[in-house]
């Protein structure tokens, strides 16, 4: 009954499923690694300690920036070069933009520092001129803007002197020397925050954010929704693959008692036709003698 389960259309069958159901559990497990691997960081994120308490490296010591690196108190000394304004940030849920200076270093390249934020729009706002001469910064060090980064505006069309991104691969367009591939936010700006009486057009400090895959953000919930998507598929490879053998071995059996009607030939001239063209041709020829011997006795008379 189930040797149809050999014929080269059922081994076609046969091979997919064999093929789809090992990969379709590969993929669930894998995105369910993935997950487990986002809860992870996000709990090792939480256990560790606040930027301000850890202990301050040279920067290069920290690059490239991970996420146990993300976040920790970074120097560098040089001098401060370009400035630009990064627009729609917000901080305390207020608009604003943040004062970003490029710090070139003894070797050439330069750090985006982000001095702090102000209120309001750029142009509009008096921003505090950058310090002159050799300095020293420290802040918390961040890795570098994506799109998807949040707060982060992709939009184009920005005036000069502004910047949407804080990334290397934004800057290195906009000046003539190599830039790191971070970026800090200093948290002693004198402004407010900093112990400094509250004044207006003081530098706000910009806290430091998470690193990017260390919360349970919606793409960790993403990928837990994938795994199950992927045993699914598995379930249904199997499932179809069921439903199609016993619909093919209930035909089969239905064929051996006889329950399924053989296909009838289609219909022809056979004997019995023939027979017909027959008699029809002899009787046709009949009456055409008898009309002729009619028509000679009519003469003869």
């Amino acid at each position: 009954m189930y040797r149809f389960l050999l014929t080269p259309r059922w081994w076609g069958i046969n091979l997919f499923v064999v093929l789809a159901i090992p990969f379709c559990v590969f993929m669930g497990t894998w995105q369910l690694g993935r997950f487990e691997d986002r809860v992870q960081t996000h709990e090792a994120a939480k256990k560790q300690p606040a930027p301000g308490t850890r202990p301050v490296k040279p920067l290069d010591e920290l690059l490239p920036v991970s996420t146990v690196t993300s976040g920790r108190p970074a120097t560098a000394t040089g001098r401060y070069a370009d400035q630009f304004l990064v627009p729609g940030r917000k901080l305390d849920e207020k608009a604003g933009f943040y004062v970003l200076n490029m710090l070139r270093t003894d070797n050439g390249k330069a750090l985006p520092v982000v001095r702090g934020w102000l209120p309001g729009e750029p142009g509009r706002t008096t921003v505090p001129t950058a310090p002159t001469g050799t300095v020293t910064v420290t802040g918390d060090l961040q890795a570098s803007e994506t799109a998807s980064t949040q707060g982060v505006s992709a939009r184009g069309g920005l005036p000069d002197g502004q910047l949407g991104i804080i990334s290397a691969a934004s800057l290195v367009n906009l000046v003539p020397y190599d830039v790191y591939d971070a970026w800090v936010t200093v948290q002693d700006t004198g402004g407010p925050g900093t112990g400094a009486a509250e004044k207006a057009g003081a530098l706000r400090p910009v806290p430091a954010a998470a690193a990017q895959g260390t919360g349970l953000d919606l793409k960790a919930f993403q990928n837990l929704g994938y795994t199950g998507e992927w045993f699914v598929f598995a379930g249904f490879v199997l499932f179809m693959w069921f439903r199609l053998v016993r619909r093919e071995a209930e035909a089969a059996r239905d064929e051996q008692l006889g329950l399924v009607a053989a296909a009838e030939p289609a219909a022809g001239p056979g004997p019995e036709a023939g027979n017909a063209e027959e008699t029809g041709e002899a009787e046709g020829t009949g009456k055409a003698r008898g009309t002729e011997a009619a028509g000679t006795s009519s003469g003869a008379v």
